[in-house]
């Protein structure tokens, strides 16, 4: 596997590096992963290659690193380092039977028909997987926000004084960016936590688009050739020195009701979501969450990530925004 992080120190600010084992290899000639991939884009390497070749700075204990002992910091793993703007975090919903049958469980009246919920994941069941070349069922779809909510390893994940709740999601990511043909190109995959509001969502499925309105992390590594197809991983709640919750899941095509080439084009189908130079972050959607069981997290839980295939795992704490909500107040110009 090739792995890439990005970091930032205090003194020398922001810099990409490949993951070598315990080692982390600094590429010196680029301080983003942004920066590497328009490079290569520019002299037509595909991206590993690009990454070998400039693989030849100074080499860091990865160890130091994503325990937070060391004066490096691991950022999202990627984004776009100049104009957070330009880049787009969305995801895919009702991809996973269980994550289906979670939502149900939100709104269903166990006398009525199925929830609509359900409807769109059987629709994801009949026609989220077409035939190679065909346009298949459009899966639920949501925006999360811009490059700005974007958090890395060790970062906390924050719970607005406006927001009901705050709970993770752990998923996985596709990483993109578009090129100046306006074509979508993968770079890899990241494992992530959406992190939603789920308690707000709660209270009326029509409430699903703001709670999702909320900071969410990625990384710390971004794999370039993991494949897609079955990844299997834990999530887990910390709290103080004991382990609260942890769960076994499966995502990829083999625990989905949609193929990967479906997903990505029924976001990339939108021409503003094709502008050269922009990057794109998208979930795929969640196999379990603690929500889902009962549980509530508390202000310092720790929320922790990791599946197999894409690198070391991803933990964030909670934080609280405390008190309580200010009133947003527009002045006339």
């Amino acid at each position: 596997m090739t792995s890439l992080v990005q970091l930032r120190h205090p003194r020398h600010g922001r810099a990409a590096a490949l993951v070598i084992g315990a080692e982390l290899r600094l590429l010196p000639q680029f301080d983003s992963i942004y920066s590497l991939a328009a490079s290569a884009l520019t002299r037509g390497l595909p991206l590993s290659h690009a990454v070998h070749q400039a693989a030849t700075g100074e080499a860091l204990s990865y160890d130091a690193v994503h325990s937070g002992a060391s004066p490096w910091r691991l950022l999202p793993a990627m984004d776009h380092p100049t104009e957070p703007a330009r880049c787009m975090v969305a995801g895919t919903g009702l991809t996973h039977r269980q994550s289906a049958a979670n939502r149900n469980a939100m709104h269903a009246d166990p006398t009525a028909k199925p929830t609509d919920s359900m409807v769109m994941y059987q629709w994801g069941v009949d026609g989220g997987r077409p035939p190679a070349g065909r346009v298949g069922t459009s899966p639920e779809w949501f925006y999360k926000g811009t490059g700005a909510i974007l958090r890395g390893h060790l970062d906390p994940l924050t719970v607005p004084a406006y927001a009901c709740d705050g709970g993770e999601e752990a998923e996985v990511a596709g990483i993109y960016i578009i090129d100046a043909a306006g074509t979508p190109r993968r770079l890899g995959f990241a494992q992530g936590n959406e992190f939603s509001d789920h308690v707000f969502e709660k209270k009326n499925y029509l409430y699903l688009a703001s709670s999702k309105l909320r900071e969410c992390s990625i990384g710390p590594e971004l794999v370039l050739d993991a494949s897609f197809d079955d990844l299997p991983g834990n999530v887990a709640i910390h709290r103080g020195t004991s382990v609260l919750w942890r769960k076994s899941l499966l995502t990829g095509e083999a625990a989905m009701c949609h193929s990967l080439a479906n997903m990505e084009h029924h976001h990339f189908k939108f021409a503003p979501h094709r502008r050269p130079g922009d990057v794109h972050i998208h979930f795929f959607g969640a196999g379990a969450f603690s929500f889902g069981e009962g549980i509530q997290l508390e202000a310092d839980d720790v929320m922790e990530v990791s599946f197999d295939q894409l690198g070391r795992s991803l933990r964030n704490p909670l934080a609280v925004e405390r008190g309580g909500e200010q009133l947003a107040v527009v002045q006339p110009l």
